[in-house]
C-alpha cells in the first residue's frame, strides 16, 4: 500500500515471463491500457449488472446507491429428474423417413421425422437475490463521484461513490478455492454506514435469520420443466438447494434482525458478508429424491472452513487462484508504427503487499464509460478495447467453468429467468463448442474438464439412445442436452432438432487437447474410449446411397471423421474398428464445390432458400477442423471464401465470432477484421429485437437475447488471427490487419504440439517470436509470409527468431524471468 491510501498493482510472474523481447521495453508491458470494464452509473437492464463467478457461484452486480442487488447462480441448480431418453417406436419411424428421404420426398421426410423427436431438455434455474438497502440520504449521492468497474486483473467489481463528503466503497468477488461470494462494504468516516441486508428468491423458499449473523435460505427447483412437458400428473422431488449469508462487522457496530428474516446493520465502519450455496445435485444419474447430499450442511460447513481468515486472506487467496489463470497471457495491441504505449496509464511495480491489486490511482480513461467505447470503436477502432473484449472472454471462462464444475451453458452461469432463454441449456450444434474454444488456444486447459466430464457422462446415456432408438453401437448425442446430460433429439422440428453429430463434435474437443498438450495418458485413458464409442455409432448410423458414397440419413449436418490418427497415435492400428474406419473414409462424400462456387452444403446441389442463414457448418473442416487448407485444397478454400461471401456479414453474435475464424482461416485479414468491427454495436437493452448479434454495456454478447458462445468465440478469433497451428507447423500472424494494429505483442498463447507462443511485431512487420516447450522435443515448422523455416525445439528452452526466422539465442527455463 502507498502512503496515500491507494494500493498499487502487482504482478506475480506467470510462465510467459520466460520470454521478453530484446528490441524494444514498451512490449515488456502486458497492456495498453487498464483492462477494466467501467460504467457511468448504476445497472438499469440486467445487461448493464457485473458478472462475478468462481466457475460453480455466480453473481450480477447491479450497483445501486439506496438499493443494490447481487443477483445469485449456482450451476446445478435445474429443473427435472434423470431422464429415460430411449423410445423404442424410433426404429419404425427411422425406417419410414429413409424411405421417403430416398424417394425424394423431403417434405414428407421432415412432417415424418417429427416422430423421431423426443421430450424437450430441462431448464437451468436461478439461486436468488442479495438485497442491500441503505437509507435515504443514499439518494443524494454525488452523481459525478460514482464508479463502477469491473477489474479483469484482480476479478472484482467495485463501486465507489460520495454522499455528503463520505466516500462509501463495495467491493465484490467470487472466491474458488474458499467456494464464496464475498462483499466488503466500507465508508470513509468511521461509523457512517448502516443498511439492512436480505435474501429473496423466485424459487419455492423458506428463509430465515439466526442470532449468529446468519440468513439461511432454503428451497428446491420444480421436479419437471415448465410447460412444454408430459407427465403432467407427475411431481416428482426436484433438486434442493440453501445458502447461507454470513455478516462480519467492525467492534461496536450494531445488528439487529428484522422480522427474523433480514440483518440492520448500524453504525458501522465496514461490514463483510460471504455468501455460501449448495444444492443436492449429485450427478446426472442421482434422483434428486435418493440423494444423501444436504445442501444447509455444505453451505455452512464452507463457513466455517474459512472462519479463521480475515477479509484480506479471503482476497489474497482468490487473487493467488486467479490470477494464476488470467496473467498466463498477455495482449497489446497499437495503430502506431513507430512506438508502443508511450502514455501507459497503469504501471506494473513490484511491491510487498500480499495483495496483488484494489482500487487503482484513477486515470482519464475511467471517465469514459465501456459502453462510449463500444458506441466510439467505429469511428476510433481503439485497439485497447479489443485488448478488453480478448481478455473479457479470457476472465468469463475462469469465472464460469472449473475443475468440478458443470459445463458452462448458453449464459454461462449467469441468469436472470425462472424460463430463460433456450432453456439457458447446453446447445451441441455449435454453442457448447465456441463455448470452449479459448480452452487451448488461450492457456486455460483446466477449464475445459467440465466438457470432458459431461462428454463422460453424454457416453452412458447416449449408448442407451444409440441402442434403443438407432439400433446402433457406441453413443450419440442430439442438439440440446441439459444437466442430467439428456442424449435424445429436442422436441421440435427437424430441421434442427433431428442432429446426431452432437457427440462427434463435441469428441473433436477430445482430439484437440491431445494435439495441443501432446498428454497420451489423457489420450489413452480419456480420450480413446469416447471417441472409440463415437466412431462406433457413425459406423452403424452411416447406410450406402446412390453412387457407393456412404451418407447419413436423415441428416441436418455436414459430415467429419476424427478417430484413425490418435489410434495410430497409440499404437492402436490393429484395432478392429480402426479397421472399420479406414475403410469408411473413402466412401464418405468428399466436399464438393457447388454450381454457384460455394461449399455444397448438402449431398445435392439443392437452391438455398435462405442465403444469409446464421449457421455455417458446412464450414466445419476449414474452422474449428481442418480438412479444409490453403496449402492442400486451395480450390475448396475459394469456394469456402465464395460461401462466406454468400452468407453476409449479418447474424447473431456467436456466427459473426465463428465468421472471424473462418476469415482467419483462410488468411483474409481485411474479412476477419470487418467481422471484429461488425461485432462491436452497443445494442439498446429496451429494443434489443432490432438488433443481430453486438455488445451489451457489460460487453456480454447477443444474439439477442444474451448468449455467452460470442464472448469466448471472439477470444479464440483474435487468437486465430495472430497464430495458427498444427502439430508440426507455426503460422505466424496469419491474419494480422496491419494497418489496425500496426504494432503489438501478444504473449503466453498455446500452440499444438505443446508449443507455448510469443509474438511482437512492429510497423505491420514481425519483430520477434519466443518460443519453448515444457515437455516436449519438438520440430516445428515456422510460417511467416511465405517463408517455411524447421526449428528443432528442445524442451526446457526458450528460443528467440527474428522476423527472417533466425534463431537470434535460446537459453534454459533456469534463466528466465520465472525461474
Amino acid at each position: 500500500m502507498m502512503e496515500d491510501g491507494d494500493w498499487i498493482l502487482v504482478r506475480r510472474p506467470t510462465e510467459k515471463d520466460l520470454w521478453s523481447p530484446t528490441l524494444m521495453s514498451d512490449f515488456n508491458n502486458d497492456s495498453s491500457k487498464p483492462l477494466k470494464v467501467t460504467f457511468s452509473g448504476p445497472a438499469k437492464h440486467w445487461t448493464d449488472a457485473i458478472p462475478i463467478g468462481n466457475g460453480r457461484l455466480g453473481a450480477m452486480v447491479w450497483g445501486g446507491v439506496a438499493v443494490e442487488t447481487l443477483q445469485l447462480n449456482e450451476d446445478t441448480l435445474w429443473t427435472g429428474t434423470p431422464g429415460n431418453y430411449t423410445d423404442r417406436n424410433v426404429p419404425e419411424a427411422l425406417s419410414e423417413v429413409r424411405k421417403l428421404v430416398d424417394g425424394g420426398q423431403y417434405a414428407a421426410a421432415t412432417k415424418a421425422a417429427v416422430k423421431l423427436s423426443d421430450n424437450p431438455s430441462d431448464v437451468y434455474q436461478l439461486l436468488g437475490d442479495i438485497k442491500l438497502e441503505f437509507d435515504d440520504s443514499h439518494l443524494k449521492y454525488v452523481e459525478n463521484t460514482y464508479r463502477r468497474e469491473l477489474d479483469l486483473e484482480t476479478a472484482t467489481a467495485r463501486v465507489k461513490y460520495s454522499v455528503d463528503n463520505i466516500e462509501f466503497t463495495r467491493e465484490h468477488f467470487a472466491s474458488h478455492p474458499d467456494q464464496v461470494i464475498v462483499t466488503k462494504i466500507s465508508g470513509s468516516k468511521p461509523g457512517s454506514l448502516s443498511f439492512t441486508v436480505s435474501l429473496d428468491s423466485k424459487l419455492h423458499h423458506h428463509l430465515e435469520a439466526n442470532n449468529q449473523n446468519q440468513i439461511i435460505l432454503q428451497g428446491s427447483c420444480p421436479g419437471k420443466r415448465i410447460p412444454p412437458h408430459i407427465s403432467v400428473h407427475e411431481n416428482p422431488k426436484g433438486i434442493q438447494f440453501s445458502t447461507v449469508l454470513d455478516l462480519q462487522v467492525n467492534p461496536g457496530a450494531i445488528i439487529h434482525v428484522l422480522d427474523d428474516k433480514k440483518l440492520k446493520v448500524e453504525g458501522s465502519d465496514w461490514a463483510v458478508l460471504i455468501l455460501a450455496a449448495s444444492s443436492s445435485f449429485d450427478g446426472p444419474f442421482t434422483k434428486p429424491s435418493d440423494s444423501k447430499k444436504e445442501p444447509t450442511s455444505e453451505s455452512l460447513n464452507a463457513l466455517k472452513s474459512i472462519i479463521g481468515l480475515s477479509y484480506s486472506d479471503l482476497y489474497t487467496r482468490h487473487l493467488d487462484d486467479y490470477q494464476n489463470l488470467f496473467h498466463r497471457v498477455s495482449l497489446q495491441l497499437s495503430k502506431n508504427s513507430r512506438s508502443m504505449f508511450n502514455d501507459r496509464s497503469l504501471e506494473i511495480k513490484k511491491a510487498k503487499s500480499p495483495l496483488t491489486g484494489l482500487w487503482s490511482k484513477k486515470s482519464e480513461d475511467d471517465t469514459v464509460s465501456t459502453a462510449e467505447r463500444v458506441k466510439s470503436f467505429q469511428t476510433d477502432e481503439d485497439p485497447s478495447f479489443v485488448e478488453l473484449l480478448f481478455q473479457y472472454g479470457r476472465y468469463l471462462l475462469i469465472s464460469c467453468s472449473r475443475p468440478g464444475t458443470q459445463v458452462a451453458n448458453l449464459q454461462g452461469i449467469w441468469n436472470k429467468d425462472i424460463e430463460p432463454a433456450w432453456d439457458g441449456a447446453p446447445h451441441l450444434n455449435i454453442n457448447l463448442q465456441m463455448n470452449y474454444w479459448p480452452s487451448l488456444p488461450c492457456n486455460l486447459k483446466e477449464c475445459q474438464e467440465p466438457l470432458f466430464d459431461f462428454i463422460s457422462s453424454l457416453s452412458i446415456n447416449g449408448s442407451k439412445t444409440a441402442k434403443v432408438n438407432y439400433e446402433a453401437g457406441g453413443w450419440v448425442a442430439h442438439q440440446v442436452s441439459d444437466i442430467w446430460a439428456k442424449t435424445s433429439p429436442d422436441r421440435g422440428e427437424a430441421v434442427w432438432a433431428l442432429w446426431q453429430m452432437g457427440g462427434a463434435w463435441l469428441c473433436t474437443h477430445l482430439w484437440e487437447h491431445y494435439t495441443y498438450t501432446l498428454d497420451k495418458d489423457f489420450l489413452k485413458n480419456k480420450a480413446y474410449p469416447l471417441l472409440e464409442g463415437c466412431a462406433l455409432f457413425l459406423l452403424d448410423w452411416l447406410i450406402e446411397g446412390p453412387g457407393g458414397y456412404l451418407e447419413t440419413n436423415p441428416s441436418t449436418s455436414p459430415e467429419h471423421m476424427f478417430i484413425a490418427p490418435d489410434a495410430e497415435v497409440l499404437g492402436r492400428t490393429d484395432d478392429s474398428i480402426i479397421g472399420k474406419v479406414r475403410e469408411a473414409q473413402p466412401r464418405l462424400l468428399p466436399t464438393r464445390v457447388a454450381r454457384d462456387g460455394s461449399i455444397m452444403e448438402w449431398a445435392q446441389d439443392f437452391q438455398d432458400p435462405d442465403v444469409h442463414h446464421r449457421h455455417v457448418s458446412h464450414l466445419f473442416g476449414l474452422f474449428p477442423g481442418h480438412t479444409i487448407t490453403i496449402e492442400k485444397t486451395p480450390d475448396l478454400c475459394k469456394a469456402a471464401d465464395n460461401t462466406l461471401y454468400k452468407r453476409g456479414e449479418d447474424g447473431p453474435g456467436w456466427s459473426t465470432t465463428w465468421k472471424i475464424a473462418l476469415w482467419a482461416r483462410l488468411h483474409n485479414t481485411e474479412h476477419a477484421y470487418r467481422m471484429v468491427k461488425h461485432l462491436i454495436n452497443l445494442v439498446d437493452p429496451d429494443h434489443e429485437a432490432d438488433f443481430e448479434g453486438g455488445l451489451y454495456s457489460n460487453l456480454f454478447t447477443a444474439h439477442p437475447p444474451f448468449q455467452i458462445d460470442a464472448n469466448f468465440g471472439f477470444s479464440a478469433a483474435v487468437a486465430e488471427m495472430l497464430v495458427q497451428s498444427t502439430i508440426k507447423d507455426l503460422y505466424l500472424l496469419p491474419a494480422l490487419p496491419r494497418d489496425k494494429w500496426a504494432s503489438g505483442c501478444v504473449k503466453g498463447l498455446k500452440a499444438r504440439g505443446g508449443m507455448t507462443v510469443n509474438v511482437c511485431w512492429q510497423g505491420g512487420d514481425l519483430l520477434e517470436v519466443g518460443l519453448w516447450s515444457k515437455e516436449h522435443n519438438t520440430v516445428k515448422r515456422l510460417h511467416y509470409r511465405g517463408t517455411i523455416v524447421t526449428a528443432n525445439i528442445l524442451r526446457g528452452r526458450v528460443y528467440t527468431f527474428n522476423r527472417e526466422l533466425k534463431c537470434l539465442k535460446s537459453y534454459p527455463f533456469s534463466e528466465g524471468a520465472f525461474s
